[in-house]
């Protein structure tokens, strides 16, 4: 059991400890479309955080899946019903709290798995992660894994088909496979946050709310993505925490 939400107090006692990696999901409340549910940032970055333990514990690596925040920074698609947002400043504040309170119970590494990639949500995240760069007695060190399917999402950028494609290999039902099949591709020059320019989904003609070509998806390309994803996050978890993969 690697989930704690699953377990008791009892449960939870056995998988605290200093060689152990807590894993965060982290997604977000935001409209996808017509095809995708709210929740799909969340759904997606359980399923990464499953899937990155799993492969940790085949090399032997003691890690915990921690409940999910299924909130963040989340301003492109504040036009369309269903979003809800954290100020930068609230996000920042609860991680921070949980890496605070992780200490306590002697977590040495946190990973994040965060599914919602919207520009200003990562850059709290990369920032907040520059702060936690020690680990050691009574400090966790905070790690941001660098996405390996940055070009795929430039043009699929939200609610596309590689988002559609993690979602039929992630939650299958949870796909309006109806409204899928009719959705037309549509391609949208994103933003560039760092020259100031932000603005929604809406104003930048995505009518219904997604981007790229949805009706592409298919599992078997989303369950290659989602291996490819958590192939990432335990690499990068090797490379910065060696010293917990020298018995495997």
């Amino acid at each position: 059991m690697t989930e704690i939400k699953h377990g008791s107090q009892v449960d939870a006692e056995d998988l605290f400890g200093p060689r152990v990696i807590a894993i965060l999901p982290m997604g977000s409340t935001e409209p996808h479309g017509p095809h995708l549910p709210l929740d799909t940032d969340v759904v997606l970055a359980e399923a990464l955080s499953r899937a990155v333990a799993s492969q940790l514990a085949r090399e032997d690596v003691s890690a915990l899946v921690l409940p999910a925040i299924p909130y963040g920074v989340t301003r492109l698609a504040q036009s369309f019903a269903g979003g809800v947002t954290l100020r930068p400043g609230t996000l920042w504040a609860l991680v921070e709290d949980m890496v605070l309170s992780l200490q306590q119970d002697g977590i040495r590494q946190l990973l994040l798995c965060n599914c919602h990639h919207e520009w200003e949500h990562q850059r709290v995240l990369h920032n907040l992660a520059l702060d936690y760069v020690e680990r050691g007695e009574g400090a966790c060190q905070i790690l941001m894994p660098a996405r390996n399917d940055s070009r795929l999402e430039e043009v699929e950028c939200h609610g596309g088909r590689r988002e559609t494609s993690l979602m039929l290999a992630a939650a299958p039902g949870r796909v309006e496979m109806q409204d899928l099949e009719r959705l037309e591709p549509f391609q949208i020059d994103l933003p560039v946050p760092e020259r100031g320019v932000n603005r929604s989904l809406a104003e930048l003609g995505a009518a219904r709310g997604y981007c790229g070509d949805p009706s592409g998806a298919s599992q078997a390309e989303g369950s290659q993505l989602l291996q490819q994803l958590a192939e990432g996050h335990v690499s990068a978890c090797r490379e910065t925490w060696a010293d917990l993969f020298v018995l495997s």
